[in-house]
């Protein structure tokens, strides 16, 4: 039986483009964690390391012409769009090369030893090493950022692994032009190109959580698919940990002061957060606690003014916009559910923007409303009109965990309800946002994109420096004589590394 084709396709028209290859066999994935496994130890010169990084942000530069005009026919994102994302991945990529560089993320600690104490200290000696190779599942929505030349990919090279990218079906061309820009760089840094390598097929993601040279696994995508990889790699004869993003709400939490102050701005900024990207933004804020009342009625005025001015999209494919119809139809069908602007078909091939409301005393306790409280993929939002305090700290805490959660407040003047709120946000979120919105995720050193499940299955973040640590774990030496030690931990500190020595910053 021939193996199947994997077709490039079109979300603007439904229609295949290209066939780009052919989905991997049980045989193929082995053969590619058993190259990528074979080439582990190549990536332990850290300077290499981060000379390919900077190689690979240069030649994805280079070729990003090819690069937007093959993502923009297979997700609808725009050139735009997706020079930006571009942008964002090359200084991704710069970034973990300075994380390597400086070597504070191999956390070094030496403590002498001291028999003065009860009970004794021997000479311990404690760093970081890579875990080995990591499988990573490319995201949809984000071709680039999280995708083959990822934040994942990025990260898991920064700490020494070898990663295996299982393609997503929805951008295969983009896909395999970005792996073999990641294989020149490593051929042109004097790697192995097997430090990067890229599988196609849903059987091919099963069995690369399964295989057992996989030390390790992150994925970006549904709660469905996440869920089943997280318990393959659970169910594991020797389990491995598994980072995956899986869905987020992004809880929104107006208070009164702040609808009275500025209700319009608030409305507007609203419309066009749920609406970036046609709704398809991990951080998409999905549901919003609005007050009742007069300034709540002007807040979701300026929210359908602006809605209804935002055009009809593409989605990235049509499953996805079958899913955001289907999930939209159950939703507005709920009783007392309106539709001040009603999400729906643009056209054949487009979805058009629109948001849903309902008393927020609905959703307070468990009942057929419970939908609301689900991530609905796509340009969509639900606002719950509350009449007090309570009910908003009542559905609050109902909530799933989150990626962020965002509370708009007064900007003048006291706003009594917001200590109080912005404490029942915080354990819901990884981010929390005061007078902001979500779309847009910064890579920066104290960035955190994570938050409880099933915004993610670990505590880790996958954007920002922090990301690095995803793909380690410490080791100790106790009692080593200081030729046997690694360089990293002997006591003339031969690569001047930052390290605590006896509890102090040396």
């Amino acid at each position: 039986m021939s193996a199947a084709p994997v077709w490039s396709v079109d979300p603007r028209s439904g229609k295949p483009r290209e066939q780009v290859a052919v989905e991997a066999t049980a045989e193929e994935v082995d053969r590619a964690v058993r190259a990528a496994h074979s080439v582990r130890d190549a990536l332990a010169d850290r300077t290499a390391r981060a000379a390919f990084l900077r190689t690979a942000a240069e030649l994805l530069e280079e070729s990003g012409p090819h690069i937007i005009e093959a993502a923009d026919a297979e997700t609808a994102l725009g050139p735009a769009r997706l020079t930006g994302e571009l942008a964002r991945t090359a200084a991704q990529l710069r970034a973990f090369a300075e994380v390597v560089d400086e070597g504070a993320y191999l956390d070094i600690h030496i403590d002498h030893e001291d028999g003065s104490r009860t009970p004794p200290w021997p000479d311990l000696r404690r760093y970081k090493i890579p875990l080995g190779v990591v499988a990573v599942y490319a995201a949809s929505n984000f071709p680039l950022a999280f995708s083959v030349p990822g934040g994942d990919t990025a990260s898991a090279l920064a700490a020494g692994c070898p990663v295996v990218v299982k393609a997503h079906p929805g951008h295969p061309a983009t896909s395999e032009l970005c792996a073999s820009v990641l294989r020149r760089a490593a051929a042109r840094t004097g790697l192995p190109e097997d430090v990067v390598t890229l599988v196609h097929g849903f059987d091919a993601g099963v069995e690369l959580v399964r295989h057992p040279l996989v030390s390790a696994a992150g994925f970006t995508g549904s709660v469905r698919g996440g869920r089943a990889l997280f318990d393959a790699a659970a169910a594991r004869p020797a389990p491995i940990p598994f980072h995956g993003e899986l869905g987020s709400l992004n809880p929104v939490v107006v208070t009164a002061a702040a609808a009275a102050e500025r209700p319009e701005q608030i409305g507007a900024g609203l419309g066009a957060s749920m609406t970036l990207g046609v709704g398809q933004f991990c951080t998409k804020p999905g549901f919003v606690l609005a007050p009742s009342g007069d300034a709540g009625d002007r807040l979701v005025k300026a929210l359908t003014g602006t809605v209804s001015d935002t055009g009809s999209g593409v989605m990235l494919d049509h499953r996805m916009r079958d899913a955001f119809l289907a999930g939209v139809r159950e939703r507005a069908a709920l009783p007392d559910v309106e539709a001040p602007v009603t999400p729906g078909a643009g056209s054949e091939h487009t979805v058009s923007a629109g948001f849903l409301t309902v008393p927020a005393a609905l959703l307070a306790a468990e009942g057929p409303h419970d939908a609301l409280l689900e991530e609905c993929f796509g340009p969509v939002t639900v606002i719950a009109r509350y009449d007090a305090e309570d009910e908003v700290t009542a559905v609050l805490s109902r909530l799933p965990g989150n990626l962020t959660a965002t509370l708009q407040t007064a900007t003048e003047g006291d706003d009594p309800e917001a200590a109080a709120l912005l404490t029942a946000l915080t354990p819901l979120a990884g981010r929390i946002l005061v007078n902001g919105w979500p779309t847009g995720v910064a890579v920066a050193p104290a960035q955190h994109h994570g938050g409880p499940y099933p915004a993610t299955t670990s505590p880790s973040t996958s954007v920002g420096a922090t990301a690095i640590e995803r793909w380690l774990r410490p080791v100790t030496y106790q009692s080593t004589p200081d030729p046997l030690l690694p360089p990293e931990l002997r006591e003339t500190n031969p690569l001047d590394l930052p390290r605590r020595v006896d509890g102090r910053r040396a």
